[in-house]
């Protein structure tokens, strides 16, 4: 399990978003690892300040195998975020993490963000197209 902090380009936007990335498997040992990384970041967000109310990013595309252990990682960064007047956004949200939040009904406490719409490719947006083998 890796986490880090992503920093913008200084100067260019008045508004230094503060995202955390979440990979690999989360285990229990590392959640309070993460809580701290985030309340380090909230209180030097290093350039400018974010705007209050602004949302923390959080990537958990690469995760292993979402399970309970990553829905408290999830509960507990929301609850840091929240007590320095910001919200959570969790980008790139694998199915199985989206259900699991759901399910225990986290998903209206932290933002979720929509993933980028498919492209409709040769297989259109019903998917890939069944062949059937020629007869002949």
């Amino acid at each position: 399990m890796t986490f880090a902090r992503r920093s913008g380009l200084p100067g260019v936007n008045t508004e230094n978003p503060i995202a955390l990335t979440v990979t690999g498997r989360v285990s229990r040992a590392v959640v309070a690892d993460l809580c701290v990384e985030l309340e380090r970041a909230l209180a030097d967000p290093g350039g400018a300040a974010p705007a209050p109310g602004a949302a923390v990013d959080c990537d958990v595309g690469g995760v292993t195998r979402p399970d309970l252990t990553l829905v408290e990682a999830v509960a507990r960064l929301a609850l840091v975020a929240r007590r320095s007047g910001r919200t959570l956004r969790l980008r790139r949200v694998p199915p199985e993490l989206r259900s699991l939040l759901d399910l225990v009904g986290l998903a209206d406490v932290v933002a979720l963000e929509e993933g980028p719409e498919e492209p409709e490719g040769p297989e259109g947006p019903e998917g890939p197209e069944r062949r059937v083998p020629d007869p002949r």
